[in-house]
């Protein structure tokens, strides 16, 4: 594979990711970005990592990123296990959080369990259990540093001799034989094939293709919490929502001592926003709505207030689930794109699934995951 070429379009966790599996298996790498290493949502994102989902494919492709995130361990990355929780409001929540103990199983994460209200009391001392039928939790879940897990990934990438190039900008692409010649702001880039990892830009780089990739970047708020003083206890990250169920999608977590982090994953519709031109500041609007939610599930955080805000990019798609693989007739184009929220903790199974499209033609990895290529059929759902 050495004479083999790849382009990776994004310097985020999923292009990163991707160029750090390719290049393990012996491909020539070159990263390029647009901006700067982790500069979009990745940068944003408050980094949790967590098995904590109702679906088979959902638990698999994360517990698969979850070990692959602690393996990283070894070669300094941080990742702090403070624990996940998701609370269920219904007796339906519970009846799919039984399920998900038997998915997790099945991707051999065997300690994770329900917990009733007295238990999430113990747990989360603070937080009221009002309207709370239950939670799933897992205690080896947890979250890490963007920029430090970027600049990890970049440091492996170059170790085995790719190329991460910032300030690069994709200007063009024109097929040349069975591969691509890139116009980029940097010169002319020959290269046997391409993934797609722009993130909120990945519509448009697609377009530079001919190809249609139906990602809406998705305008999301997150803000810390200054304690009066610190807990006595570690807060997990803990998520008001089930897909399918119920819950107001706020979700917060402990973030440093005296210090905890809080945003709204999504309970609702928002609407796409420009990426080139959004408010990255957070609103008043949405610091009222934290401070009620807030209100009513931590009622026992008296003192607290608001620290700094900001507001990211979830590149989302129409039915939550990403793309990852190759577009009809273009076997060497592939896509990894529209991960919502969980980008970071997909990444690794996306990078993964990335390489096997390029090296073997198939998901190998997980060939369940041969779903969420980015075909005609997802496509036209869609639009």
């Amino acid at each position: 594979m050495a004479a083999f070429h790849i382009v990776v379009i994004g310097a985020g966790a999923l292009g990163l990711a991707s160029a750090l599996e390719l290049s393990e298996r012996g491909v020539a790498v070159t990263v390029i970005e647009a901006d700067t290493v982790a500069g979009g949502s990745t940068g944003r994102s408050v980094g949790v990592v967590g098995t904590q989902h109702v679906t088979a494919l959902d638990v698999a492709l994360r517990a698969y990123g979850l070990r692959r995130i602690q393996s990283w361990s070894a070669r300094g990355l941080e990742f702090q296990a403070i624990g996940y929780l998701r609370l269920g409001r219904s007796a339906r929540d519970l009846e799919m959080f039984e399920r998900s103990l038997g998915f997790q199983r099945d991707a051999g994460i065997d300690n994770a369990r329900i917990l009733g209200p007295t238990e999430l009391n113990v747990l989360v001392p603070d937080m009221s259990t009002d309207g709370i039928a239950g939670g799933l939790f897992g205690p080896d879940n947890g979250f890490l540093d963007p920029y430090q897990l970027c600049s990890l990934l970049v440091e492996m990438v170059r170790e085995l001799g790719g190329i991460v190039r910032q300030r690069c900008r994709l200007l063009g692409a024109d097929r040349v034989g069975a591969g691509y010649r890139l116009a980029t702001s940097a010169g002319a880039i020959d290269c046997d094939g391409v993934v797609i990892a722009a993130g909120a830009w990945a519509g448009r780089v697609a377009e530079l293709f001919g190809k249609q990739l139906p990602v809406l970047p998705e305008r999301h708020q997150a803000v810390t919490i200054r304690l009066a003083k610190p807990l006595l206890y570690v807060m997990p990250m803990v998520m008001d929502l089930v897909y399918g169920g119920g819950g107001t999608g706020l979700n917060f977590r402990h973030d440093r001592p005296g210090q905890l982090i809080a945003e709204i994953h999504k309970a609702a519709e928002t609407a796409a926003v420009d990426p080139d031109d959004y408010d990255e500041q957070i609103d008043e609007a949405a610091k009222d709505h934290l401070a009620e939610l807030l209100l009513e599930r931590l009622p026992g955080l008296h003192g607290a207030g608001f620290g700094r805000g900001w507001a990211g990019l979830y590149p989302q798609t129409i039915d939550g689930r990403p793309f990852v693989g190759p577009f009809d007739g273009e076997p060497r184009l592939v896509a990894v794109a529209g991960a919502g929220g969980y980008g970071i903790q997909l990444s690794p199974i996306i990078g993964a699934l990335a390489a096997d499209w390029l090296t073997l033609g198939a998901p190998t990895t997980m060939p369940d995951a041969a779903a969420l290529r980015p075909d005609d059929l997802r496509i036209g759902r869609s639009t």
